[in-house]
């Protein structure tokens, strides 16, 4: 079974509220076995418009990564992140 992966490109635009966001994901990444493979840190803008903050997330299969999203947890989690950042997400088929 392919694994999924998360890729999300993020501004953070409150730092401090920011932090609630992660407290409340964490349910849900253990919940559906997130593994984080890159969460902000140094990058290097090749192409395109970067954001500030680059996060890849494994998950097991691409069902579990769609799970995770749309699942209860996330979503009180994902309503704080969109006041407090500006993102683009989306989740791949690994290979």
């Amino acid at each position: 079974m392919a694994k999924g992966y998360w890729i999300a490109r993020v501004d953070v635009r409150d730092a401090e509220r920011y932090k609630d966001y992660v407290a409340a994901a964490k349910p849900a990444f253990e919940k559906y076995g997130a593994n984080f493979l890159a969460r902000g840190g140094a990058f290097t803008e090749l192409e395109g418009k970067a954001r500030v903050r680059n996060v890849v997330i494994e998950f097991p299969s691409l069902q579990h990564a769609v799970d995770c999203y749309n699942s209860p947890e996330y979503q009180i989690a994902a309503k704080i992140r969109q006041e407090v950042a500006d993102a683009e997400m989306v989740v791949v088929e690994g290979v």
